[in-house]
């Protein structure tokens, strides 16, 4: 009440920030950074409202698969999902890409035109940005699919684990994970 006593939190020093705001180009991540975006991709309110979904879809259409009927079903076939989210984000976002200095984010292209754009979330799946912005192979998206998937046949019920219906879940790995770099780009322009 008597107006001298010290603020409990200081304010920002605002140059701090100033490297952020002045540059188009992203900041490399470190690992400990990418291992910090991995556990965020996970938790994301977003993502697992889609492990829920997709489990309620999985058991309400089908109640003889693997995880069986009901609310239990419904639990394990999300316990199952969200592990093998933990898995790719572990491998996806984390190890492959700290291991070989490559940046895990999708950059969008708010600027340029929509085939451009198109062209870009498409060929993400097969490259990416180094961390110091540099054009490489996409070894995290490339990597992930073959070592999720034999993870998966390890320990998920249900799954065919021949080589045949492995290939098959890898390269549809690879057709559909564009999907989610298109998201990214035109969602915030609607």
């Amino acid at each position: 009440a008597d107006g001298e006593r010290e603020p409990c939190v200081q304010a920002p020093n605002p140059k701090q920030h100033a490297r952020f705001l002045d540059s188009s180009a992203p900041f490399p991540l470190t690992a400990t950074q990418k291992g910090w975006l991995a556990i965020h991709d996970v938790k994301d309110p977003g993502n697992l409202a889609t492990i829920l979904a997709t489990s309620g879809f999985t058991v309400g259409t089908n109640s003889h698969t693997a995880y069986g009927p009901g609310w239990a079903g419904f639990g394990r076939a999300s316990m199952y999902t969200l592990s093998q989210d933990a898995t790719g984000e572990f491998f996806g976002t984390y190890l492959v890409p700290a291991l070989t200095h490559q940046d895990p984010r999708y950059h969008r292209m708010p600027t340029a035109s929509v085939p451009r754009r198109i062209l870009n979330a498409v060929s993400h799946t097969v490259l990416s940005r180094s961390d110091d912005g540099r054009l490489m192979p996409n070894y995290a998206t490339l990597a992930y699919y073959p070592i999720g998937t034999e993870i998966s046949n390890l320990y998920v019920p249900g799954l065919q684990t021949d080589a045949r219906s492995s290939v098959d879940r890898i390269l549809t790995g690879y057709a559909t994970d564009p999907i989610d770099n298109l998201i990214t780009e035109f969602l915030p322009d609607v």
